[in-house]
């Protein structure tokens, strides 16, 4: 290794450790934030089993599980936009503005419509049902999106995933108008984007998705760099071109689909994670990959902690706080000459 190399790695590190640091902050803080307060010192003795039992309420069963849940939809939405800028070269492509999240949303949606979503077995079965939501809406996008001997192509893939997305809303709002008006307000929560699966049997459905997907794309962080090469190039290099998206495809469709079966519509996080990350460590995915994860954590617990801070007692949810920084920050990269 170069000693070039050797300080761009420890740079690198230096990024990744810093993240986390800050995501740890972040969560010290978010187990303090709420309506009702608990001082660091309270929070300190409650955690060691010397809480009173409201406080044991409040910290492990409402807010830890929240918080867990917003670090692992951060980082398993950032790195599912980070497989899909690199799968098809287009800076714009994001699992919720390519229509993804929406796909895995009408899914669920059409689930909890037919049946509660409070009892154990329904929570187990949410991400697998938005998988298959994402996986179908993936699917059509990409079929309608690839040319033969061209490969994806950016600005159509952009351009399909709004039409597709557009006609699932259109789909998702007809559904709310046929639901009992008891599941409505919890409909137009989950749209705004909120973190609604607040327990551990959330957090134990989403942990599988996260724990397995995750290692399984940092292992083809090479293969994505032979990717970005372009396809002539990547074939060139003896990559198995096709085969590798769909594969990629296929792990970014879970982690996205999962993620939108615990924490509703939010967008943006999958396009401003990666684009953070590039910016801090650069286009080498055995870097970017992690980075991304951990942009998209702290994002989340971020935006989590001041939904729940600016309007108390009331929730701003996380979908908006985020839209409100994404939003701005799409139209700048549309706006952009290398766009």
């Amino acid at each position: 290794m170069s000693p070039e190399d050797w300080r761009k790695q420890k740079r690198d590190i230096t990024v990744m450790i810093s993240l986390g640091l800050l995501i740890v902050m972040a969560f010290v803080l978010s187990m303090n934030t709420g309506f009702i307060r608990l001082s660091p010192l309270d929070t300190l003795r409650t955690l060691f089993g010397g809480g009173t039992a409201k406080e044991e309420l409040i910290l492990f069963d409402f807010r830890l599980p929240r918080i867990v849940i917003s670090v692992l939809i951060g980082a398993g939405l950032a790195v599912s936009g980070c497989i899909m800028q690199g799968i098809s070269r287009n800076a714009l492509a994001d699992p919720g503005i390519l229509g993804i999240n929406a796909g895995a949303g009408l899914v669920v949606l059409l689930f909890v419509a037919i049946y509660p979503t409070t009892e154990a077995a329904p929570v187990f079965m949410l991400p697998i049902l938005a998988w298959i939501g994402a996986g179908l809406t993936a699917a059509l996008i990409f079929s309608l999106s690839y040319k033969r001997h061209k490969g994806l192509l950016p600005t159509r893939l952009l351009l399909t995933g709004i039409a597709v997305a557009a006609g699932i809303s259109a789909a998702t709002i007809v559904l709310t108008l046929r639901i009992i008006p008891e599941k409505y307000q919890f409909v137009a929560t989950w749209m705004a984007g909120s973190i609604w699966g607040t327990n551990w049997n959330f957090v134990l459905a989403l942990l599988p998705f996260i724990a397995v997907l995750l290692p399984f794309v940092f292992c083809k962080a090479r293969m994505m760099n032979v990717l970005n090469l372009g396809e002539a190039n990547a074939i060139a290099l003896g990559a198995r071109v096709s085969r590798e998206q769909i594969v990629l495809l296929v792990a970014a469709v879970g982690l996205a689909g999962s993620c939108v079966a615990v924490s509703g519509g939010i967008g943006f996080v999958g396009l401003i994670g990666p684009h953070v990350a590039r910016r801090l460590v650069g286009p080498k995915h055995q870097a970017l990959l992690p980075t991304s994860a951990l942009t998209g954590s702290l994002m989340v617990i971020v935006a989590d902690m001041l939904g729940r801070l600016i309007l108390q007692p009331s929730e701003i949810p996380v979908g908006i706080i985020v839209a409100i920084i994404g939003a701005p920050y799409f139209l700048y990269l549309l706006a952009r000459p290398s766009s």
